[in-house]
């Protein structure tokens, strides 16, 4: 599907993003292995927390969708069932590699795979520490999926990351629920801390020991009542939107800002987006509240901060649109953003294609980019490689380029965000 886009009114009004990504699949897998019945409002609608469920119910985990939310009778840490088939992860990385974590610690053998995009992705940064865990895992040529994963009698390990990734961290900590004694993890950057977040809510012993992330095996976890968040992740294309439109006003309710998020909303403030975190609360150790952001129009003069070291690891997600904005302001800077190469598509790539096709000065590096900036942007053809982060960045790129921008293979934004064209059509209709 190619979906057109061009420079018209501003936007206004009320926006619902989907349930937060990250934590609905955490709740997801966390209440398969939890006694007693987890129900999860607010779960993400998106295509990859699908391939979560779909994973669940192929071992045997009872999965009833309302209206408003979900139901998961819990199997314990011991009830799941082999699958039939191979488990397909889909377009979701954090299925893959969080998934294999608990398959890892299962008295059977598993086979998971996923789409052409996901099958291209790395994934030896898991298969090394479940294997010093003692899980036999095969791959294809590469460390690429299929994995097939025999599991059982996990030894406890202390594993230092080479790279951030909260996708590792999580694939161990899950693997740990299953192991002869205490694991650790330790990171060389703090990532999203979703995964200790929920593991503490359904009752496991998880504590952070001299920069050391640690978990007791063998939990009882117990079933919940919980609400997942509105997606920051999501949010970030509509507050980029409104900060670059004239006239635009939007408010974003009951966004997930959880202060291993929260630096997009500290970097954006200091790059002078006009924005404010209105009617702060709690809910299950996650911490919520409504964004109201403006247009500005002194933004387009600035320079935006450069992004790099740890700021890098805690924007990696938004980095694409944080890329429009760049072009659309000052400039950016982004570096130690290699990750990147091996997302959905090879994002940094992909980000300097299209903002040059669009008219921008770009220059690409091995681990970052350099966007020149203050230089009006045209519309354009934009290739997306079927990448959901780099379709929606560069819609919020074309309402704001003379001209008319064509986005390819734009279907693909329902990885993580089924609705967001509809929801951009409506507030633009204000």
């Amino acid at each position: 599907m190619i979906h057109t886009i061009q420079r018209g009114r501003p936007l206004r009004g009320t926006v619902l993003c989907p349930g937060d990504k990250s934590i609905s699949h955490r709740y997801a897998m966390l209440a398969a292995l939890a006694h007693g019945t987890s129900e999860v409002r607010n779960f993400s609608p998106s295509l990859d927390c699908r391939s979560t469920l779909q994973c669940l119910r192929s071992l045997g985990v009872e999965i009833l969708e309302q209206r408003e939310s979900i139901l998961i009778p819990g199997r314990g840490l011991r009830g799941l069932t082999s699958a039939a088939e191979v488990l397909d992860a889909g377009n979701s990385g954090t299925t893959i590699r969080l998934l294999s974590g608990i398959l890892a610690g299962q008295h059977f053998s598993s086979t998971i795979t996923g789409d052409e995009s996901l099958s291209r992705r790395p994934m030896a940064r898991i298969i090394e520490p479940l294997r010093l865990m003692g899980a036999k895992i095969e791959a294809a040529d590469g460390g690429l999926p299929p994995l097939r994963i025999r599991g059982g009698g996990l030894r406890a390990v202390r594993y230092e990351l080479p790279v951030a990734s909260a996708q590792v961290k999580s694939c161990i900590l899950l693997a740990g629920l299953f192991a002869d004694g205490l694991t650790a993890v330790r990171e060389p950057v703090a990532t999203r801390n979703h995964t200790e977040i929920a593991l503490r809510q359904f009752g496991a012993a998880i504590r952070l020991s001299e920069s050391w992330i640690e978990i007791e095996p063998e939990p009882k976890l117990n079933g919940l009542g919980l609400s997942v968040p509105c997606d920051l992740s999501s949010a970030a294309f509509f507050i980029t939107a409104a900060a670059l439109i004239p006239g635009s006003e939007i408010l974003l309710h009951d966004i997930g800002t959880n202060p291993s998020r929260r630096a997009l909303l500290d970097y954006l403030k200091l790059a002078g987006v006009d924005l404010a975190v209105l009617n702060e609360s709690e809910s299950a150790g996650e911490a919520r509240g409504d964004i109201r952001v403006q247009y500005d129009p002194a933004l387009p003069g600035r320079a935006l901060p450069p992004i790099q070291a740890e700021l890098t690891a805690s924007l990696i997600d938004e980095i694409p649109v944080l890329s429009v904005l760049g072009a659309l302001s000052g400039g950016l800077v982004v570096r130690d953003a290699r990750e990147l190469r091996v997302k959905e598509s090879d994002r940094l790539a992909a980000i300097a294609r299209n903002l040059r096709a669009m008219g921008a000065e770009v220059e690409e590096h091995a681990d970052g980019i350099a966007i020149s900036g203050g230089r009006p942007l045209r519309g354009a053809k934009i290739e997306t490689w079927g990448d959901h982060r780099i379709a929606m960045a560069f819609s919020v790129a074309g309402l704001a380029a003379d001209g008319v921008t064509h986005i390819t293979q734009a279907e693909c934004a329902g990885v993580s965000f089924p609705q967001f064209f509809e929801t951009l059509a409506r507030l633009r209709q204000r």
